[in-house]
């Protein structure tokens, strides 16, 4: 098409490169507070499985829906994690 410019580069259309992106970003800040790359690894490979189970799609919901489906997750997260809570 004339007139339109067109990026090329091999990693532009990489897309399992862009999707890694983010958890790159959150490895790079955790490197600082850490004295080894591999336990950050370790601490992320971990705490995604968590961190994705409540980020819940907002903007999807109302909020009469998002605050139902935040205590179904903690409820499962509790019986998953045997963890008391205080009443």
């Amino acid at each position: 098409m004339p007139g339109v410019e067109h990026r090329q580069h091999k990693g532009l259309n990489n897309r399992v490169e862009n999707s890694h992106q983010p958890t790159r970003v959150r490895e790079r800040v955790m490197r600082r507070r850490f004295k080894s790359a591999r336990r950050v690894q370790r601490l992320l490979a971990a705490f995604s499985h968590i961190d994705s189970h409540f980020r819940v799609r907002r903007h999807l919901l109302t909020a009469e829906h998002y605050r139902e489906e935040m205590k179904l997750r903690f409820a499962t997260l509790v019986e998953i994690s045997c963890i008391q809570m205080a009443v």
